[in-house]
């Protein structure tokens, strides 16, 4: 059978032992779990022969439902065969075939990433004030075409700092802020940065000229990006002729875990507030 160039839509949890998603020597990354899954499995025979080309780039701690990477398979991929190899922290669940040039990085017309703020809307108004009106003002000072340089990690490697964002809001869901941004790439902890500034902010740590002191690059600043564990690569979209095939079985798997770990962490949750507390005699 004629190997094949495939794109595949992949997710995965930001736990602790994956040090990001990036391939590195000596460390258990995302993309190592999943290129020993293809080996495992017949599906390739040798990574360096694979072309195997991730769509983005993850930091330690940062999860993804719908990541992509495209890959020349042996065969048309059965997902479950794969998902069989794969911790439950990360799971295959769509596929299309693609042409032999295309590359899922480069390819890619949006990227769609929501960050999670991890302390609930009710603690962080209770230990401060916090200006929810002016977090979202800032989400549209974002917007459109700008130099995201004092948003962004410095990177020697980025040929431009300038990206067009197409979409920031701030929203409140269940007790949690939660921010989505859409552009068609991001510089490094740019989505991390950007969240920093606008709690801050929000905080009333920095004010509304200090924010907007960022987009001026006779400027320079330097602060932490937000805590990587709020942060999701929530989908990357291509254009309209890719038609992905998506697994019912791995979809199911993937919700499966999910729910198994929201009980878990509903349950710890409840634990540690009954322990603050002395309500039962």
């Amino acid at each position: 059978m004629e190997r094949r160039r495939y794109l595949v839509k992949i997710y995965y949890i930001g736990k602790s032992k994956f040090y990001g998603s990036q391939r590195q020597p000596e460390y258990l990354t995302i993309e190592e779990c999943i290129l020993n899954a293809l080996l495992e499995k017949g599906y390739i025979t040798d990574i360096e022969d694979s072309g195997f080309e991730a769509a983005s780039r993850t930091d330690r701690y940062v999860s993804a439902r719908g990541a992509f990477f495209t890959c020349i398979l042996e065969r048309e991929p059965i997902l479950m065969e794969i998902n069989s190899s794969l911790p439950y922290e990360i799971g295959v669940w769509a596929f299309t075939q693609v042409p032999s040039d295309f590359l899922s990085r480069f390819n890619a017309i949006q990227r769609h990433y929501i960050y999670i703020v991890p302390t609930p809307l009710s603690t962080l108004q209770n230990t401060g004030s916090l200006n929810i009106d002016i977090m979202c003002d800032a989400c549209r000072q974002l917007e459109g075409k700008h130099d995201f340089t004092n948003f962004s990690k410095r990177d020697k490697e980025a040929k431009t700092t300038v990206r067009d964002m197409d979409f920031a809001r701030l929203l409140i869901n269940q007790d949690f802020l939660i921010f989505q941004f859409k552009s068609r790439a991001f510089l490094r902890q740019q989505v991390r940065r950007m969240v920093a500034m606008i709690l801050g902010l929000g905080r009333g740590e920095i004010d509304y000229d200090y924010f907007m002191n960022l987009f001026d690059l006779s400027k320079t600043f330097s602060y932490q990006p937000a805590d990587p564990r709020g942060l999701i690569l929530w989908n990357i979209i291509y254009e309209n002729n890719i038609n992905l095939k998506e697994d019912q079985k791995s979809k199911e798997r993937m919700r499966d875990y999910f729910l198994k770990e929201e009980s878990l962490f509903s349950f710890k949750h409840k634990l540690f507030n009954i322990m603050q507390h002395n309500d039962f005699g």
